[in-house]
């Protein structure tokens, strides 16, 4: 069985999925976001074609640990994933992992544009990928 990992933005969502085994992530794509409906049913046809039964939603939080408003509206739209395509939903703390995709392209000497393009993408590798390193211990 397979977890879905989703970064989730303002205008797009970064997908990324585990290996069958559930060892390594990797990404998928980056979704522009357009309304909600349409937002779950692009990511049910991940689900459904990776058999993904558990998706793993980013969490923002503040530095202090705390869930603000962009945490709250998080935890809101993977209610409702978990509704309307009835999977298991899980979040995971993202506080840093955007700025370590940042890093990571920088190092890779990737392009500004190219940067823009895939950060939602790899930052959603890093939230699945922590979750599957800190369940497989």
């Amino acid at each position: 069985m397979r977890i879905l990992g989703l970064d989730l933005g303002s205008k797009t969502i970064g997908v990324a999925v585990s290996d069958p085994l559930g060892f390594t992530a990797q990404g998928l794509t980056t979704i522009r976001r357009t309304n909600k409906e349409k937002d779950i049913a692009e990511i049910k046809k991940f689900c459904d074609e990776y058999d993904a039964k558990t998706i793993l939603i980013g969490l923002p939080k503040n530095m202090n640990g705390t869930i603000g408003p962009s945490g709250e509206i998080a935890m809101a739209f993977g209610k409702m994933i978990e509704e309307e395509l009835n999977v298991e939903v899980k979040f995971w703390d993202e506080r840093l992992t955007t700025v370590a995709a940042q890093r990571a392209m920088l190092e890779a000497d990737l392009s500004r544009s190219k940067r823009k393009k895939i950060v939602d993408k790899v930052a959603s590798t890093y939230i699945l990928q922590g979750y599957l390193d800190m369940i497989s211990k």
